[in-house]
């Protein structure tokens, strides 16, 4: 037995299927993971409206709007991932044009929930981080437009 399992270990094509096979149980898992994180996202967001809208003691947004534009943005980001995952496990690739999309929606979020009592260099590297993600973002965009065409 041990010299069978040498044997499949020294074959590349046997091993990379095994390596293969882990990678998308993991996507899986990671799936549904993203998934409940996702609903948790959702019910906390409506969670939070409800409160806010029916709490007749407070104004109509008891809770700084920022917060609740960030718990928005909280979802869409879920969802994003759970696309890269899902695209991941239909293409076998990582789509760049997605994960960059992601990533810009992340850092937006953080803009619109960006505290400007803080210090200038924070909002100096979001800029900068929006700057780096957009020119990825172009570049990404139009290498994949030329390759379609």
């Amino acid at each position: 037995m041990l010299r069978r399992l040498s044997g499949q270990i020294n074959d590349n094509t046997q091993f990379l299927a095994a390596i293969d096979w882990v990678v998308r149980l993991v996507a899986k898992v990671l799936a549904v993971a993203m998934v409940l994180v996702t609903l948790i996202s959702v019910i906390d967001l409506v969670y939070t409206l409800l409160r806010d809208l029916l709490e007749p003691t407070k104004p109509f947004f008891g809770t700084d709007i920022l917060k609740v534009f960030g718990l928005f943005l909280n979802v869409l980001i879920a969802i994003e991932i759970l696309e890269n995952i899902t695209a991941y496990l239909k293409k076998h690739t990582i789509q760049l044009e997605l994960v960059i999309a992601t990533s810009l929606t992340a850092v937006a979020r953080k803009l619109v929930i960006f505290d400007s009592k803080v210090g200038g260099s924070d909002l100096n590297g979001l800029a900068f981080a929006i700057l780096a993600l957009s020119v990825s973002y172009w570049i990404i965009y139009g290498i994949n437009r030329v390759a379609k065409d």
